[in-house]
């Protein structure tokens, strides 16, 4: 049978960038980190740090603990998006990106004269040269090939680092009798513990000895026979979705850990999350904001926003919020989230002037910031927290780097430094397609979300 997709799975990428560009970092053990601070966690960890029980999501009080020689590096985001956009280009270079799904994935088409084991591997081998030669030696992949994107993830995922697995679509499902159900995209920890509790499944063998009218009983519904289609090889359709929520978090560097600080971050957090729906073209009916406390303990609020897209109607709306709280303590990570999103194109627009001027305000200050940079213009009430809460790559979306909104003057020449413009457009131009934020969740994960 053919093997259709090539998937490109970048190894340890946060802490092999550093590595890349650091010389003195290399062969070291390296945790990525989003503030210098003992209670956050690490966000990689390179291979010379996973032998002594370092991964994501470690503490890193914790990771110094388990390893002495621990290299603790912030995380320098716009740099990653830079080399992620130099890595497109290089598997550019060999065949078509088929999606970006997230800063450190992506899936490729083969081309029909290319689906043998043999052409397969060949392309594989090229994708693996390219990046060598145009974005760096330090930079190690896993690439997975099979008949759909999923099964040529799950092979990427089967020899790691520097790996190349070939899952062929006869020699399926007993080729994954091997791995853990936990394995698998789509089955994470709470759904591992319900396949075992609630119907005794263990082991790969026993969900896929399972009909397609099992499986939707276990699934709960028809996700349940796209996944035992999926185990099998086959291409799925993936059923169109609408994004839900825009939200943004923070942990709190120590010195922002004051109530007044957490409350300028949260202002700050609120307008970035609303010119970001505002990009998207959605409104929200809904603002939820939380605060989580050191040593344990957290606050929530939520209110209706109506059908609401300008930041000064937000902002009041969280004013309230903030002053009517209850719980107080030392703040450790705070957040925002923009939910019951409607499009623009099928909300009802503002009635009366006083609202539409407001729009018209918030959307003219995002046009500034779009072409001058970041803050060129913003509300005097986050002034004093400018610096908090950059941009940050969620595990599923990767900011636009041609964007100015999204990054601070700093970021910009601090990553231009470090890689060239010109070097951005090796081998060749871009070719495929990507949205401006894509899905926080990808399509098919959401399809079978927990």
């Amino acid at each position: 049978m053919a093997l259709n997709y090539l998937f490109v799975d970048m190894n340890a990428y946060f802490a092999s960038v550093e590595q890349q560009f650091r010389p003195e970092l290399r062969g070291r053990p390296v945790a990525v980190v989003p503030v210098k601070a003992e209670t956050t966690c690490c966000i990689a960890a390179s291979y010379e740090a996973r032998p002594f029980g370092v991964k994501t999501g470690t503490i890193v009080a914790e990771a110094r603990r388990m390893c002495p020689g621990l290299e603790l590096v912030e995380a320098r985001h716009e740099l990653y998006v830079r080399v992620h956009e130099a890595i497109c280009a290089a598997v550019e270079s060999c065949l078509p990106i088929h999606k970006v799904h997230s800063i450190d994935e992506m899936s490729c088409s083969l081309s029909s004269t290319d689906v043998s084991i043999d052409r397969a591997m060949d392309k594989a081998r090229a994708v693996k040269t390219a990046l060598r030669r145009y974005v760096g030696e330090f930079l190690k992949c896993s690439i997975g090939l099979s008949s759909s994107p999923f099964l040529a993830k799950v092979a990427a995922d089967m020899k790691k680092p520097d790996g190349l697995t070939v899952l062929p679509q006869e020699e399926l499902p007993q080729a994954l009798f091997g791995l853990e159900l936990i394995d698998f995209p789509g089955i994470g920890p709470r759904r591992n513990e319900r396949l075992m509790a609630n119907h005794g499944i263990h082991t790969v063998r026993q969900l896929c000895e399972l009909t397609p009218e099992q499986m939707e009983r276990v699934w709960g519904g028809p996700a349940g026979r796209t996944y035992w289609l999926a185990l099998r090889g086959h291409d799925v359709i993936r059923p169109s979705t609408q994004r839900g929520t825009v939200s943004h978090s923070h942990v709190l560097p120590p010195a922002w850990r004051t109530p007044d600080a957490a409350q300028g971050v949260l202002i700050r957090m609120l307008c970035k999350a609303a010119a970001r729906m505002r990009r998207l073209a959605y409104q929200a009916g809904r603002l939820d904001v939380f605060v989580t406390f050191l040593g344990g303990g957290a606050w929530h609020n939520w209110a209706r926003l109506g059908s609401c897209c300008d930041t000064s109607s937000m902002m009041e709306v969280f004013v309230k919020m903030w002053g009517g709280r209850s719980r107080f303590g030392t703040p450790l990570k705070v957040g925002v989230v923009l939910s019951d999103l409607i499009a623009c194109q099928s909300a009802t627009a503002p009635l009366f002037q006083g609202e539409r001027n407001r729009v018209d305000l918030s959307r003219a200050m995002d046009e500034i910031n779009r072409r001058y940079g970041r803050d060129a213009v913003h509300l005097g009430s986050v002034h004093t927290v400018l610096g908090s809460a950059p941009t940050r790559i969620a595990f599923s979306s990767v900011p636009e780097l041609g964007d100015p909104s999204n990054w601070s003057a700093d970021e910009t020449s601090s990553a231009r430094a470090m890689i060239r413009d010109e070097d951005m457009a090796r081998p060749r131009e871009l070719k495929y397609e990507r949205d401006e934020f894509s899905q926080d969740i990808d399509e098919f994960d959401l399809l079978l979300s927990e």
